[in-house]
């Protein structure tokens, strides 16, 4: 629920850093900024990044883009990079790290709705106030109309468990992403969507 709650402070960063290396990139940006600032990272080991020996804090509220491809985007928001990557090579899919979700890389966000039909946001929060509520917000604020996927967790509170094993039962492992967005796209179809497969 952090993301949640935190994202609604005036003057908060939130960040949500990807791997081990990006989260000591991060807690270097937050140490360094004026002002209060939160890193987002779950419990357990890191996907084994290599380890970047200097501290180098990252520019506030910039992500970056990590694969290119057509019609559907996925904003990363945090640890699950590594299963949108994965969903993203059968797909065919463009994949953003978006590092921020505040403030949120507005110019990134812009480019990747003019470029493609469908936004895909993933995210280890609670759908309800997270960072896809964040987008959406965001683009409603600017008038941008399309079709967005928020993909979290579920408004439920977790049991205890391995933690691939939660993240597989709520549909946030690479073949839960993957049938997520071919759901949304198969509806859309329907819809007489623009929608290209």
């Amino acid at each position: 629920f952090d993301i949640s709650y935190l994202r609604c402070i005036p003057n908060m960063v939130v960040m949500t850093p990807s791997d081990e290396n990006e989260t000591r990139q991060l807690l270097q940006t937050g140490m360094l900024y004026d002002g209060p600032a939160s890193v987002r990272y779950p419990r357990g080991t890191g996907p084994g990044a290599t380890i970047e020996q200097a501290l180098t804090p990252l520019e506030i509220g910039k992500g970056r883009r990590i694969r290119d491809g057509k019609n559907v985007a996925i904003l990363n928001f945090g640890t699950l990079l590594a299963p949108a990557l994965e969903a993203a090579e059968a797909l065919g899919a463009t994949v953003a790290d978006m590092r921020f979700v505040k403030p949120l890389d507005e110019e990134l966000v812009l480019e990747l709705a003019e470029q493609h039909d469908v936004l895909v946001t993933l995210e280890e929060n609670a759908v309800a106030g997270g960072a896809g509520s964040a987008v959406t917000e965001f683009l409603n604020s600017r008038l941008v109309s399309m079709p967005v996927l928020q993909l979290g967790l579920p408004d439920t509170f977790m049991d205890h468990g391995k933690h691939g094993e939660l993240l597989s039962e709520c549909g946030l492992d690479a073949a839960g992403i993957e049938a997520a967005i071919r759901d949304r796209l198969e509806q859309l179809s329907h819809q007489n969507l623009k929608v290209v497969k």
